[in-house]
This record gives structure tokens, C-alpha cells and sequence, in this order.
């Protein structure tokens, strides 16, 4: 079993800058992926940004040139980085994992508000 911690979310103004980080922790596991997704309220969750183990990172237009994403293998954290960001950016954000088994574990979600 994994668990995973997410901190950092909060008020932003427009066009601030945010930095979310989550903690995997738990018995014997190792990484495939790791990344955020973001459900605003009535939407799907997406996919917000994605890094694998080796630092492929999967990031969608949306974000692209905003967003960055990093991990760190030893603490098996991940960090995204967000700037400029936009009333359009406010949703809970979730953290995602996925083990080399192929297994899919969340985090509680993290609420992000970009607002003046």
C-alpha cells in the first residue's frame, strides 16, 4: 500500500505562482510515474502533468511553458511548479501515483484558487 501527502495548494492571485509537492510513502514499492491531475467542480479530472521515474515528462498544452514538474527517486517525492497561473487553474489538484506493477494510487486533493 502507498500513501501519498500533498502540501502547498492555496490562494494565488492572477498570474502568481504556486509550487505543490507530494510524499509517497509505504512498504515496498517502486515508481513507474508520478504526477497531478485536477478536477474542477462538475469537470473530469485531468491530466495536469506527469514525470516517469527516468524524468520523461508529459505535460499538456495547457500548461506548457507554465508548469514543471520534478521528482525526486531517493525521497519518492514529486513537485509541480506553477506560474502564471489563471482563474481557469483553480480545481482541486490530486497527486497520482503509479508503481512499476502497474498499480494507481491518489492523494487526498488539494485545493488551488486562483483569484484577485
Amino acid at each position: 500500500q502507498v500513501q501519498l501527502v500533498e502540501s502547498g495548494g492555496g490562494l494565488v492571485q492572477p498570474g502568481g505562482s504556486l509550487r505543490l509537492s507530494c510524499a509517497a510513502s509505504g512498504s515496498a514499492f517502486s515508481i513507474n510515474s508520478m504526477g497531478w491531475y485536477r478536477q474542477a467542480p462538475g469537470k473530469q479530472r485531468d491530466l495536469v502533468a506527469l514525470i516517469t521515474s527516468s524524468g520523461t515528462t508529459n505535460i499538456p498544452v495547457s500548461g506548457t511553458g507554465r508548469f514543471t514538474i520534478s521528482i525526486d527517486g531517493a525521497k519518492n517525492t514529486v513537485d509541480l511548479q506553477m506560474n502564471s497561473l489563471k482563474p481557469e487553474d483553480t480545481a482541486v489538484y490530486y497527486c497520482y501515483l503509479q508503481t512499476r506493477g502497474f498499480q494507481n494510487y491518489w492523494g487526498q486533493g488539494t485545493q488551488v484558487t486562483v483569484s484577485s
